[in-house]
């Protein structure tokens, strides 16, 4: 059987959108994982329930704020409220992370699934709605950070860090023949790491 290993033509292969696990136990909601494309994609993320973007990547961003502000002393700057709850980790898909951001990009996902955000007009987007997270193809960073989430959150269903992400390149369709770089192996160890250290400092907390 011949896979196509060119990355431009895997990434196009797949779905803009990947269910990866519907109404997750402890906050109700379903986690989808996307690319660029999915997650540029406004309409398809509100048609899927997605109030709140997770972007791991440090090389992509989205401009999700429709009707924008000015820096007055600062033209072009624009800023508002977006039309996600919008949180960044900025994950390398490489070397070059420091294992405290493996960490960080685990507590991110969980603050933007736990956060309570006050009944402000500074704080217009309150919908408590389905997660997306994202990087640049859907293949990588994105997949071990919702790898890690769901191996420290549902260890009854995700003993090892491996189950859970073997569970996610099947549910976001990667082809097995990329599997050995989806997502990069740097990454897996580094989230194996991190894995140990918040078990540690959810043990003393």
């Amino acid at each position: 059987m011949h896979f196509e290993t060119d990355p431009q033509s895997i990434a196009a292969e797949l779905p803009k959108l990947s269910l990866i696990y519907e109404k997750h136990p402890l906050y109700g909601v379903d986690l989808f994982i996307s690319g660029k494309e999915g997650a540029s994609d406004l309409d398809l993320l509100r048609r899927n329930g997605v109030t709140t973007v997770v972007n791991c990547a440090v090389n992509l961003d989205f401009n999700y704020v429709r009707q924008a502000d000015l820096v007055s002393d600062h033209e072009g700057s624009a800023y508002g409220p977006g039309e996600m709850r919008y949180y960044k980790i900025g994950l390398i898909d490489g070397a070059g992370n420091p294992d405290t951001q493996m960490i960080a990009a685990y507590y991110i996902l969980r603050a933007a699934l736990e956060q309570i955000l006050p009944d402000k007009p500074s704080y217009p987007r309150r919908d408590r709605g389905n997660v997306l997270v994202n990087c640049r193809g859907g293949r990588s960073r994105s997949v071990i950070v919702m790898a890690l989430f769901l191996h420290l959150t549902l260890p009854s269903e995700f003993a090892t860090l491996a189950a859970a992400v073997t569970h996610i390149r099947e549910r976001r369709q990667l082809a097995r023949a990329e599997w050995y770089k989806a997502p990069k192996s740097v990454l897996i160890e580094a989230a194996g790491r991190a894995a140990e250290w918040v078990r540690l400092i959810e043990s003393v907390r």
